[in-house]
């Protein structure tokens, strides 16, 4: 395992927001709220030390934790067997302190499969083969920690929140992006999806690292389920990051 600095300094930077999230009062519809940086810490440590490095190509930006990913594992998109087995990311994984029953946590004992992370950390596997040889260009992040989940066990994803509860969580998570680029320094964020790309815009403006789009691996996009991963190449060719890659 190879422990970079900028990966403890993202961990201090995330228990600072996980203490700054975890204060906020959220309303219904939003019954359930997990945040995987307090109950998945070690996981989502483990991730940070083991890969995140300075000087990276682009930081893939997600919106927050999906209910069979992130929330279980603690890792961005964090598909249990990819996050496990090509990943390899270890740790103890918690509870969150209300739990909703159609939602368990169990962690990597989690039978379900999130189809957003598993297309895009497969993508990256079936492209760059080993994780080192990923990670030298990318990492990726969530905007947001938290997971909201209503009283049917539906999610419900933060742009969907009241602007009284947005504004106070955006402000937080605007500054913890501006802080982890600031440490990881890309040339490149890339937002998944138009939600990240606009946070990403608003928080680090015109002065930071250069802003795109790719499409989100989300099974509820018509055009992921054509083929996200040609698609998402293909975007990301065109801002020439995958150049030289085979």
């Amino acid at each position: 395992m190879r422990e970079d600095s900028t990966g403890s300094a993202l961990a201090r930077l995330d228990r600072e927001l996980a203490a700054r999230v975890d204060g906020l009062a959220f309303s219904p519809p939003v019954a359930y709220v997990y945040d995987p940086l307090d109950y998945a810490r070690e996981p989502h440590e483990d991730y940070l030390r083991r890969w995140a490095r300075r000087g990276v190509d682009a930081v893939l930006l997600g919106m927050n934790p999906g209910p069979w990913g992130m929330a279980q594992t603690g890792v961005p998109f964090g598909e249990v067997h990819l996050v496990r087995d090509w990943l390899g990311v270890r740790g103890r994984v918690g509870k969150p302190p209300r739990e909703h029953p159609k939602r368990p946590i169990l962690g990597f004992d989690c039978p379900r499969s999130e189809v957003s992370g598993r297309r895009l950390w497969g993508w990256a596997r079936d492209r760059f083969g080993a994780p080192e040889a990923f990670f030298r260009r990318f990492f990726v992040l969530n905007y947001c920690p938290l997971a909201f989940l209503e009283e049917s066990g539906r999610n419900r994803t933060p742009d969907k929140l009241p602007a009284s509860e947005r504004d106070a969580l955006f402000a937080a998570c605007d500054e913890a992006l501006r802080r982890a680029v600031a440490e990881i320094a890309p040339d490149w964020v890339i937002g998944v999806g138009g939600f990240a790309e606009g946070r990403a815009r608003t928080a680090l403006g015109d002065d930071g690292p250069r802003i795109g789009r790719i499409l989100h691996p989300s099974p509820a996009s018509p055009l992921a389920n054509r083929g996200w991963a040609e698609r998402a190449e293909a975007e990301l060719a065109a801002y020439g990051l995958l150049e030289g890659v085979r």
